[in-house]
């Protein structure tokens, strides 16, 4: 039986994956300007703003610190919905594991890189090999254009304005619901989807920042219901 080629050579696929994942990194880094910005605003030195971007490495969190101390709340009071929203990196983690393969220390280091764009990039992909491409891709290109932007922001202080007021804002959302796209075409994903947004839209009034996200996860478990029960029937009894 004759083999069929794949009509999309693998150096394709991963120059469009590395064109992606640099998008990606330019969106982000475009926000995280802003982040400097406010961070400096809020009383942080630039070496401070600096070493959140390269430590902590979350901007949903960092921004949701810097927006509490720029409040007049305390360090504590900042560090609470910092790591709610911090919480969903851990179920990334669970999602990219087999992708950090290789020594502890090496581990260790792209562990680092887990977060919503790498993951959504890797998640997107069809093969393990294309998946771990894009992940150590999309990583990095938002860690270096996440920490440039901070580094700008925070340099330019006050002076360059609120890249919000610009909309630039807008580009990381749309970035990421642009990689969240293609997971709409697996079973059950669209009504989890709508799911979860719909927790999340119920909360968003009544519950802390961040709990609404982190809450929105609840929207696995009737699939996840599913998908264990289905377990072990034949193929068409699932089908039917």
């Amino acid at each position: 039986m004759p083999r069929t080629l794949d009509p999309t050579p693998a150096s394709d696929t991963r120059r469009a994956i590395a064109r992606d994942a640099a998008g990606v990194g330019v969106a982000v880094g475009l926000y995280a300007v802003s982040f400097g910005v406010l961070a400096v605003a809020a009383g942080a030195s630039t070496a401070q703003a600096m070493a959140m971007s390269l430590l902590v490495f979350t901007g949903a969190s960092q921004f949701a610190f810097i927006g509490v101390i720029s409040g007049g709340g305390g360090a504590a009071a900042a560090l609470a919905p910092a790591l709610v929203l911090a919480a969903r990196n851990a179920v990334y983690g669970l999602s990219v594991a087999p992708l950090l393969r290789g020594s502890l220390g090496g581990r260790l280091l792209r562990a680092q890189l887990v977060i919503d764009e790498s993951t959504a990039m890797a998640r997107a992909q069809d093969t393990p090999e294309d998946a771990r491409f894009a992940f150590l891709a999309t990583g990095v290109s938002v860690f270096v254009c996440w920490n440039a932007g901070t580094l700008i922001g925070a340099l330019a202080g006050s002076g360059l304005g609120d890249p919000r007021d610009l909309g630039l804002d807008a580009m990381f959302p749309a970035a990421f619901l642009a990689l969240l796209s293609p997971q709409l075409r697996r079973p059950g994903a669209p009504r989890v989807a709508v799911t979860g947004a719909a927790i999340a839209c119920v909360l968003i009034t009544l519950t802390p920042a961040g709990i609404p996200i982190v809450a929105a996860v609840l929207a696995l478990l009737p699939a996840a219901r599913v998908t264990w029960r289905d377990r072990g029937r034949p193929a068409a009894a699932v089908r039917a």
